[in-house]
């Protein structure tokens, strides 16, 4: 390991003694204390056995002058450095009902959903974080209103046009949603009864309307906008289009079918996890709303309003956070021999944090089971405390130790003065004080025979950063649940912090103090209370917009790197930064930071990057399977040199900011062997378009992400994300 980190002081030697000195040395020696040997000439064996040993002392001495490694790892324990245990990722798993519920239906925490077990591959398990409460709503208002205000104003409460029927709202006559010439902004607004827990649920919208007055509209890209009001913004909740059988309240005027008078569809929310309720210009529940988008080319505007007839909602599932572990139950650890400092070892290491019931058990003999606290470290710990201190990455549970300690001088002292006085002076002054040895005992032990029992979990990594789609298998049966899912790839997992990594990490320790005053003391204190989870932060510097006493930190979540070397890229919606890493992270810096400064956590600006590029290759290399391995190195090189976390120049991450030019992605693609030179080079940018990510249809001299953004690049072979590269042969472009 090397510590070229560290700052280059002079050196201070303890023994300037080399190798001439001490042979020199040793000969003066000689005739003191061998004077019969008078040879000293260079080709006598004494002479070559001085020599020998004057090496082997001047490698001690050159070890002597400098502080070995192994040293400076026991400096980190000293200071109280555990290596981190690996984090766990996180995702969001969506059940499905199996049938209509009429009554509220809790899923219980500990669910646990896996991936597909292969012949190579053993299946990832996540573990659901709280209970899952589905609801069933009831629809209590339809509003509408003229635009899509943040927070609206004068609506219109069509509600009386309506009347109960079964789960639903229905109409005598077809109900216009919008005006008769509707624009962009229109809104209509669909108000649930606030007492029924909804959040994180599914909710399904049946609409009816009669054939009638076409829309006007595409019915594959219909220019309207599902939202849900979170507290503090809307945000969308229609997750693909595919999600909307209504086709945009068109349903399927155009396929040609005239026989039926009535048309249904259905629309499918997922609702946030936070959805409190609400009220607005008097009304009071939880809302969601339907807006008119822009239209354009590709959609066009609404002619007409759609017509409908009745809208039912009901519940089909809901969604809750899920962390890649598995929880460990009461695991008996051994039993206790009544000896001070006794450890024990979990089954099934690392260890993840701890959080609720995750607790030590301790059963003594004849007696009611005791919970043990877990601490730092015993430098607190009193003989009566119940405490113990757990290493997560070995999985090791330690109890207090006995600790042999000197009695202190003002207690010999104090000792001396009482001898003085209660013996004679000269009996006192041949006493033989000897130093008084205590013994302190930190922390409790448990009883002899007690047996020791914890709950805990484990898992944790960067192979928890599984795809969407992919976590489709529960472990145990559930009724009423037909299936699960995760609609969205996992996020923040990371392994365990390496030894480099936690000799970094020392000098911000010391710099910091666990406080947070300056902006690195921020960035540092971020990384490490996000547990490994987050893998870069920039503090912010304050602008005019920002108020006094707050602190922006722009962070960068762990992601899986693997899939850059199968040539896919990671995709910046992998980099979010989900609700419950952020509330670690701000709790754990509100512990540190100083009174009054209040910490916000933001993501950068992801842009990202498609590169064109024209090879030529070298006469060795013109076979196709040459060309093919060739061509996948590039596209590596180039989604790994296009990544917050793996590019740059440095290959740490993209800089913040840094603009990308042509020039350096050819002196990227120069260093792959094989290529004879290199044709046009082009970059095209890409920018995010609502939910969706468009690649630019002309190329760019440079691409500027902006002061606080950063490039990516991914495949997407739907949205043409991703680097094509083009073999130049004697004839014609040839495309791999």
């Amino acid at each position: 390991m090397d510590f070229d980190f560290l700052p280059q002081l002079p050196s201070s030697h303890l023994d300037d003694r080399n190798f001439d000195d001490l042979v020199e040395e040793c000969l003066l020696r000689i005739p003191r204390y061998c004077p019969e040997w008078t040879d000293h000439n260079i080709s006598d064996p004494g002479i070559t056995l001085v020599e020998l040993f004057a090496w082997l002392t001047d490698q001690m001495l050159m070890q002597f002058n400098q502080i070995p490694r192994k040293n400076y790892i026991a400096f980190l324990e000293l200071l109280g450095i555990r290596l981190q245990p690996p984090t766990p990722a996180q995702v969001r798993l969506t059940f499905y009902l199996s049938t209509h519920l009429l009554e509220n239906y809790t899923i219980p925490q500990g669910i646990e959903v896996a991936t597909e077990r292969t012949e190579t591959q053993e299946a990832i398990v996540f573990t659901t974080d709280q209970d899952l409460l589905i609801g069933q709503p009831t629809l209590k208002h339809i509003l509408s209103a003229p635009d899509a205000a943040n927070t609206p104003q004068s609506l219109q409460d069509r509600t009386g046009q309506w009347h109960r029927q079964n789960d639903g709202l229905a109409v005598t006559h077809e109900f216009e949603l919008f005006p008769q010439k509707p624009q962009s902004g229109n809104s209509f607004y669909l108000t649930i009864e606030p007492d029924t827990p909804l959040e994180g649920t599914v909710l399904e919208i049946a609409f009816t309307g009669a054939q009638g007055t076409p829309t006007g509209i595409n019915p594959k890209h219909p220019p309207r906008s599902w939202e849900a009001w979170d507290g503090e913004s809307w945000i969308k909740v229609l997750l693909q289009e595919a999600d909307d059988t209504t086709n945009g309240f068109s349903f399927n005027e155009n396929t040609g079918d005239d026989d039926s008078f009535e048309q249904s569809g259905d629309v499918i929310l997922h609702l946030p996890e936070r959805w409190p309720v609400s009220s607005f210009d008097g009304y009071r529940g939880r809302w969601i709303r339907c807006t008119l988008t822009e239209s354009s080319d590709r959609q066009p505007g609404y002619a007409n309003s759609p017509r409908i007839k009745t809208i039912a909602i009901r519940t089909i599932g809901g969604s809750v956070q899920a962390s890649q572990c598995v929880l460990v139950q009461e695991e008996i650890l051994g039993i206790s021999d009544g000896q001070p400092g006794q450890s024990f070892e979990v089954e099934t290491a690392p260890i993840l944090e701890r959080q609720g019931e995750e607790q030590l058990l301790v059963f003594p003999v004849g007696r009611l089971p005791e919970i043990w606290q877990e601490v730092e470290d015993f430098a607190d710990s009193k003989p009566q405390d119940r405490h113990y201190v757990v290493d997560a990455l070995t999985g090791t549970i330690q109890f207090g130790p006995l600790i042999r300690e000197p009695q202190t001088l003002k207690k010999q002292t104090q000792t001396r003065a009482y001898l003085q006085q209660v013996l004679p002076a000269d009996r006192s002054l041949g006493y033989d004080l000897h130093e008084q040895i205590i013994e302190q005992q930190y922390g409790a032990i448990p009883p002899r025979g007690a047996e020791i029992m914890f709950s805990y979990r484990t898992g944790g990594g960067k192979q928890g950063n599984v795809q969407a789609n992919t976590l489709r298998f529960m472990q145990t049966a559930i009724p009423y649940i037909d299936s699960v899912t995760n609609h969205h790839a996992a996020v923040n997992g990371a392994d365990a912090e390496s030894l480099e990594r936690a000799v970094l990490r020392a000098p911000q320790m010391l710099r910091s103090h666990d406080r947070a005053v300056t902006a690195s003391d921020f960035e540092a204190l971020t990384l490490k209370g996000s547990g490994g989870a987050i893998a870069r932060a920039l503090c912010l510097p304050m602008s005019a917009s920002q108020t006094a006493g707050s602190v922006s930190v722009c962070v960068v979540p762990q992601a899986n790197t693997d899939l850059i070397d199968l040539g896919r890229g990671i995709a910046p919606d992998n980099f979010n930064l989900n609700s419950a890493l952020r509330d670690q992270v701000l709790h754990y810096l509100d512990e540190r930071r100083l009174l009054g400064i209040q910490v916000q956590l933001q993501q950068p600006n992801y842009v990202g990057v498609s590169v064109q590029a024209e090879v030529t290759l070298e006469p060795a290399y013109k076979n196709p399977s040459a060309q093919a391995e060739i061509i996948h190195k590039l596209k590596v090189a180039l989604y790994r040199y296009l990544n917050p976390l793996t590019g740059g120049p440095e290959m740490t991450g993209w800089p913040f900011g840094r603009p990308l030019y042509p020039s350096d992605i050819m002196a990227l693609l120069q260093q792959t062997p094989g290529i004879q030179y290199l044709g046009a080079i082009l970059l095209f940018p890409i920018q995010k378009n609502g939910e969706s990510w468009q690649r630019q249809t002309t190329p760019v001299n440079y691409i500027d992400p902006g002061s606080l953004g950063l490039l990516c690049s991914w495949a997407d072979p739907q949205a043409r994300t991703g680097h094509s590269v083009n073999v130049l042969t004697d004839q014609s472009a040839m495309r791999i």
